[in-house]
């Protein structure tokens, strides 16, 4: 079972309109946990995506896109997985929220054999974290501590294919392509120290 109550007041009186209450017990009944089972270890990890929820001190929310090569996110143990943070934009909106609000949402989705888990918890930052080694370009390492694992039923999840992975995505002996908005002059000024773009001269924008 979950180690937090999967209802509150508002979805109890959303459920008494709709008559749904039994049955959103008996789903958190049979379907909730809080370990990681093989199978989840392996749909995790077979992934290329997934979206971040978080909020701030305020509640104020914040749903990122997470990308990566198949296997960038794992299942660490029977309770807990990590993801490495890469290189983004720098606003650090969804990494800042864990800061000061640790509750984060994750779902993952198979879009080819239509299927989503969702995985509600703790997050934590760890600049030293050992894992850090074992991804190519990683910043730090988000350990999410699992308090509810619960699939969802996928009948509205749109069958697509993809095409390519990013050639964003880092990798062993792969040179990930500059963002063009890096080097954009209003952008390529304010870059941090270190960032590839900083080599290569700014170029204007294209219409």
């Amino acid at each position: 079972m979950a180690t937090i109550p999967m209802y509150h007041e508002g979805s109890r009186q959303l459920q008494d309109r709709f008559s749904t209450r039994k049955l959103a017990d008996r789903l958190a009944e049979k379907l909730t946990r809080n370990a990681f089972t093989d199978e989840d270890r392996a749909f995790i990890e077979s992934r290329s995506l997934f979206f971040f929820a978080t909020a701030d001190a305020q509640g104020q929310p914040d749903c990122s896109y997470k990308g990566g090569l198949p296997g960038f996110i794992r299942v660490v143990d029977a309770n807990t997985l990590a993801f490495p943070s890469y290189d983004g934009n720098g606003m650090f909106k969804s990494l800042g929220n864990v800061l000061v609000n640790p509750q984060v949402g994750l779902l993952f989705i198979d879009f080819e054999s239509p299927k989503r888990l969702r995985v509600n918890g703790r997050a934590s930052m760890h600049e030293d974290d050992p894992l850090l080694a074992q991804f190519v370009s990683a910043q730090l390492i988000v350990r999410v501590q699992a308090e509810a694992i619960f699939p969802n039923c996928p009948r509205y999840i749109h069958k697509m294919h993809i095409v390519e992975q990013s050639p964003y995505a880092p990798c062993a002996g792969h040179t990930p392509p500059i963002p063009k908005w890096k080097m954009f002059p209003e952008f390529h000024e304010v870059l941090p120290p270190g960032d590839p773009a900083t080599k290569s001269p700014p170029q204007g924008r294209q219409e």
